[in-house]
């Protein structure tokens, strides 16, 4: 399967520089707890503690992420673009509507969208923290200050967020390439100086270690997932470079550059006879140390922004995809349409940063919550992939069992893993997941009743002549939303009941999100005159652009309808929905879901309308 024509691109050093910066900062900052966490899990420190961990981080990072989402899953782009709604919107692509699957796809993304979110809220607070207590290297007495620092350094990082990220972007890749070569430079060093554990690479002594240990093989194999944790990310995260930058990185300096860092650990680990914790910090000399922090923490913020851009595109990608509530989104690039700011995500999310960071205190503690949520949507990923492969690229269904059963496998080892850290933390991002499921699921819900009640009660668009019949036209356009094409807006009904009068020119706009990331400007808006003065008109967005109802009219004068905004009135119909008295969760469900309804961006202000000249009636529906 490949990309169409429109959304392919070649790559070239700038995109692979690029992609550095902004794909691989989460997993590439791994090497700051990983190991560390591994050996601790594996109990008593002798050479098999240190050649099993190593093994096991070696053979799980060519697995999960060179086989599994290099070679494997970023095929599964969506026009160019990755992540669990991309994967959603293309295995819905060929399910039958309403059937088992169908319902099981979304399910899947709904599970598999939460437990995306929980990631992007730890990842922040355990990438900073870990890079900043590399000062109690520098000195002990600087313990007290790692908590505040790091706040400190989150707090700045989320302010900035409103300025956009264009400024800052061109940095990251520059300073991951210095990142990744430190690491490969260290690692080389250290492993120089302690060959013997080049005997990691043999897959036999990860089998060995946990044989040996099956008291603790399970939390090993959930410390060793901390190694893997960007993956899910740099799949989602690919649509911004395209498919062959972000592999030509991985093979040429990531994978390698990683590999090398933890051997070299591994390595000074053995030499000193003894656990050492902060291994990472203590590869390099005492006069390269500060540098050595400062790099770390900036590696772990631009880590952090990856994340929280991406939390900003997948919230507003959910929304497009009615699985979450409009909400306020800003561009914060003229040029770049990925580059947008949430001010709800945003500060949401940087509270439960700052509240991980204060509650647990120190990376280790964190590392017991990290990876629970993220495991679960690296496993949702495998499953959708497997019946896109069947269904979409045609692959014969032994191939599929094989490949899919293997991965399928491989993560579910990683999920049993992770769910030995659920006492000691990981109970706290599977609940938010559990808490976020339920909202997508009874906004979801919710909307396919409010749709269903509203069409009870809505005109088909072939009465609208009847309605329009004898009533008194005034001068000028007006532009009505429509949420369904081939019904007459409720706004229209409201218009007509309590006004009894209509403009010349009468504009029903639907926008319709397609299943594709982006729409073709060129083929965007259909008009369609339906009477002398009543135009039907389609607006197409993807689901990765925001509705806006001025490109829509730039669209339509394209066309050769001259319509502006500054000539218009609008009107929105907005729902009031009333829940029914009923029992049991039923009821505790439709009540939620009106509050949701209720506390929505206005349409006026998610579709971009002007501020002045909006109508908004109102229709109650109750459910």
């Amino acid at each position: 399967m490949s990309s169409s024509p429109g959304h392919s691109r070649g790559w070239t050093l700038a995109a692979v520089i690029g992609a550095t910066g902004i794909v691989y900062g989460d997993i590439g900052t791994s090497p700051l707890y990983a190991l560390e966490e591994t050996l601790t899990e594996a109990g008593h420190f002798d050479h098999l503690a240190v050649l099993g961990s190593l093994s096991l981080i070696v053979w799980a990072l060519t697995i999960s992420v060179t086989v599994k989402y290099i070679s494997i899953i970023m095929r599964a782009d969506n026009e160019g673009e990755g992540g669990i709604l991309a994967m959603f919107a293309l295995a819905q692509r060929n399910s039958v509507a309403g059937s088992l699957w169908a319902r099981m796809v979304v399910w899947l993304a709904l599970a598999g969208t939460a437990f995306f979110f929980c990631d992007s809220l730890i990842t922040p607070a355990i990438s900073v923290l870990s890079a900043v207590e590399g000062l109690q290297v520098l000195s002990p007495d600087l313990q007290h200050a790692v908590v505040p620092l790091t706040v400190g350094v989150i707090t700045g990082l989320f302010a900035y967020q409103r300025r956009g990220t264009a400024r800052v972007g061109a940095l990251f890749g520059p300073v991951m390439i210095v990142w990744f070569l430190v690491l490969a430079v260290t690692g080389i060093q250290a492993i120089r100086a302690d060959p013997v554990v080049l005997y990691a690479l043999n897959p036999g002594y990860g089998a060995e270690l946990l044989a040996h240990r099956p008291g603790v093989a399970l939390a090993v194999i959930g410390a060793v997932f901390l190694c893997l944790t960007g993956g899910e990310a740099l799949y989602a995260d690919m649509g911004h470079f395209g498919k062959e930058p972000v592999r030509a990185a991985w093979f040429s300096l990531i994978w390698p550059a990683l590999l090398l860092n933890y051997l070299g650990q591994g390595a000074l680990q053995l030499k000193q006879g003894h656990f050492i914790p902060l291994t990472l910090y203590f590869m390099v000399s005492g006069s390269a140390l500060p540098w050595m922090v400062m790099l770390a923490t900036a590696a772990t913020v631009i880590a952090s922004q990856a994340v929280i851009s991406g939390a900003f595109s997948m919230a507003r990608q959910a929304v497009q995809l009615d699985l979450l509530p409009r909400i306020r989104v800003l561009q914060t690039s003229a040029t770049e349409l990925g580059q947008i700011y949430v001010p709800v995500v945003n500060w949401l999310v940087f509270i439960a940063v700052v509240a991980f960071v204060v509650g647990f205190g120190s990376s280790n503690a964190l590392s017991a919550a990290y990876g629970s949520a993220v495991v679960g949507t690296m496993l949702i990923t495998t499953v959708l992939g497997a019946f896109v492969a069947l269904q979409q690229w045609n692959w014969p269904k032994w191939v599929v069992g094989l490949v899919f059963g293997v991965l399928f496998l491989v993560d579910a080892v990683f999920f049993l893993g992770n769910m030995t850290k659920v006492p000691s933390g990981g109970w706290i991002p599977l609940t938010l997941a559990a808490m976020l499921f339920i909202v997508f699921m009874t906004w979801r819900s919710g909307r396919l009743e409010l749709r269903a009640a509203l069409a009870r009660q809505a005109i088909p668009l072939s009465e609208l002549p009847k309605l329009l019949a004898g009533v008194h036209r005034v001068p000028g356009t007006a532009v009505f939303l429509a949420s369904t094409p081939d019904l007459v807006p409720s706004a229209l009904i409201r218009n007509l009941e309590h006004n009894r009068v209509v403009h010349e020119r009468l504009i029903i706009l639907n926008l319709e999100i397609v299943r594709t990331p982006r729409q073709d400007p060129a083929n965007r808006v259909e008009i369609d005159q339906t009477l002398p003065g009543v135009y039907l008109v389609t607006a197409r967005f993807g689901f990765m652009e925001t509705p806006d109802v001025a490109e829509a009219l730039r669209g339509c004068r394209a066309r050769g309808l001259k319509v502006f905004m500054e000539d218009s009135s609008f009107f929105v119909g907005q729902h009031v929905v009333r829940a029914r008295d009923l029992p049991g969760w039923r009821g505790l469900q439709r009540i939620l879901f009106a509050r949701m309804q209720r506390h929505s961006t206005q349409a006026a202000e998610f579709f971009r309308m002007p501020s002045r000249g909006v109508v908004s009636l109102n229709t109650v529906v109750e459910i």
